[in-house]
């Protein structure tokens, strides 16, 4: 395992729920059509989607790799946004309970993607980066855990989805932990709602859907 170390790169989750009428044309969606009109995008790395396993107000999270913020200010990410398919029209008007965070990856350790995921919000303010980082590498050490992630949500570039609430919208830092199995999450879950106390604004667990690597892409046709 690698040590913590800062990053430049980015993350955007988008966690969100669907109604059960739709959710077969949702996840059709994703699976065939948004998830490598994104990983196209130039700078974007990767993505991953997820299904929750413990809680139930958003279902779904969807996490999209990037090599920095300034990939989300680009003309090739504006034109994606001004060019939707009707197909994307729709499952966006679908959603319903909407969080969309774009993050910088402020401390990362370990590497690979593991088949479930703890997600951890973080009252703002609530800790000091030095403490998440002494926190995530003695967690990095712990059997069945593969990587760590501390992401920091960008204001300005955290705009919300039309199916999120703005009343009382809050950008809380994340903390992620990628692990080997179901088990090994929840156990990690209660081990850091734990040690974290009061700091926890929500915490959830999520099971690993698929993931797809810009390597993954064949080149597009002229």
């Amino acid at each position: 395992m690698t040590k913590i170390r800062n990053t430049d790169q980015a993350q955007l989750f988008v966690w969100s729920d669907i109604d059960p009428d739709h959710e077969a044309d949702f996840n059709q969606w994703y699976d065939r059509e948004h998830m490598e009109e994104r990983v196209r995008i130039p700078g974007f790395t990767g993505a991953r989607r997820y299904r929750a396993v413990s809680g139930s107000a958003r279902r779904y999270l969807a996490l999209y790799r990037a090599s920095s913020l300034a990939d989300f200010t680009s003309a090739a990410y504006q034109k994606a946004f001004t060019k939707q398919t009707q197909w994307s029209v729709t499952n966006f008007g679908r959603m319903s309970n909407t969080r969309r965070r774009v993050m910088h990856v402020a401390q990362e350790g370990g590497f690979g993607w593991g088949s479930a995921l703890v997600l951890i919000e973080l009252k703002p303010g609530a800790l000091e980066n030095a403490a998440v980082g002494k926190m995530l590498s003695t967690l990095l050490a712990k059997d069945g855990v593969l990587r760590v992630h501390h992401m920091i949500p960008d204001e300005t570039l955290s705009t919300p989805l039309p199916s999120e609430d703005t009343q009382g919208r809050v950008l809380a830092p994340c903390i992620a932990v990628d692990v080997s199995s179901e088990p090994i999450a929840e156990a990690t879950l209660r081990q850091l709602t734990e040690e974290l106390g009061s700091a926890v604004r929500e915490a959830e667990t999520f099971r690993l859907m698929w993931t797809l690597d810009e390597h993954d892409l064949p080149a597009l046709e002229d």
